[in-house]
């Protein structure tokens, strides 16, 4: 079979399908749902999302209406997108799938409540004054995504230790991209590895993304923070078990999908009191009044099945720091 026609039949066969709706009726309020990903992709965490709408006493098209705005990853359209929806006078915008997003909601409207879900220390990126007082109109769930890459580092070559050049797959340029591949080369360093940045900003990246890992001959790959990247773990994964290298990402999908390890947050949780927050603003709370909740539930998962195929022993010691074990 054909590389192409592989990575086309995992697409078919995990595509989710979600209709982009904007629901209609000036009487329910309304909330500008700005993503900078895809609505296919965004599939479960969209519905996380809701379920936690729901749990806030808010169910689409009943009693609140949900405008969606996916970019596509096609960031450059995101301030557009953002401007639009404060014209469309939505009483609250939702801003995720990366921090591209958030800025975007941020030029737009300091006066629109801003829900926002980030990977990054919102104090630092200047969304908020504190993380106990938020002190303006946004507000929203911390995953500290991207300050987990050393340590997902360090956990790749504690399961992989004779792995001494590691392929990077890197997105599309975003808001932390850069910073990420900092942190990643500094404890590569530390640990006597070398990193090679291997692009993946589009689907017709994938396929020579690992015929370059493979003419390398790279020991290990390691999976950076990225929405185009996480919505496609499951591809990654099987392609990384196709071509017999042991790979890692922050995503626990891409460790279902077969690949070795993955530590990060629970995306499904985050989405999920990102909505019950955009409720509460709906229920009348303030943003200033709703502190930045930072997300505790960091998983450790790891697939034991791909470690025996790979001929890979996991330390006893890791083994029970894991969340999950997949056999």
């Amino acid at each position: 079979m054909r590389r192409r026609d592989f990575i086309s039949g995992i697409v078919g066969s995990t595509a989710w399908p979600f209709a982009v709706r904007a629901q209609q009726g000036t009487n329910l309020p309304n909330i500008g749902f700005l993503n900078s990903a895809s609505a296919d992709d965004w599939g479960s965490r969209a519905a996380a999302f809701r379920q936690g709408l729901n749990d806030a006493g808010y169910t689409e098209g009943r009693n609140v209406a949900l405008t969606y705005r996916f970019a596509e990853y096609h960031y450059e359209r995101l301030a557009a997108m953002a401007r639009d929806l404060v014209q469309q006078r939505v009483d609250v915008i939702f801003a995720s799938g990366g921090d591209n997003s958030i800025k975007a909601a941020v030029a737009a409207t300091n006066t629109i409540p801003v829900v926002f879900t980030t990977a990054n220390d919102p104090v630092a990126a200047g969304y908020v004054k504190s993380l106990n007082r938020p002190g303006g109109n946004l507000t929203g769930i911390t995953f500290l995504g991207s300050s987990l890459e050393p340590k997902r580092m360090e956990l790749l070559h504690e399961v992989a230790p004779k792995a001494a050049s590691i392929a990077v797959l890197v997105g599309s340029a975003n808001a932390r991209m850069d910073r990420d591949i900092r942190d990643i080369e500094t404890a590569a360093k530390s640990l006597g590895l070398s990193v090679r940045l291997v692009n993946v900003a589009g689907e017709d990246d994938i396929a020579p993304a690992f015929r370059d890992i493979v003419a390398h001959r790279d020991g290990a790959i390691h999976v950076i923070t990225d929405p185009f990247l996480a919505a496609r773990g499951r591809i990654l994964a099987a392609l990384a078990a196709e071509i017999a290298v042991p790979a890692t990402s922050s995503d626990r999908g891409f460790v279902v999908g077969g690949g070795l390890l993955s530590h990060g947050a629970d995306s499904v949780a985050t989405y999920r009191k990102a909505g019950s927050y955009v409720g509460r603003i709906l229920n009348g709370e303030k943003t200033t009044e709703l502190p930045v909740e930072e997300s505790t539930k960091i998983e450790l998962i790891i697939n034991l099945k791909t470690a025996k195929a790979l001929g890979l022993t996991i330390p006893l010691p890791l083994l029970g720091r894991a969340d999950e074990v997949i056999e």
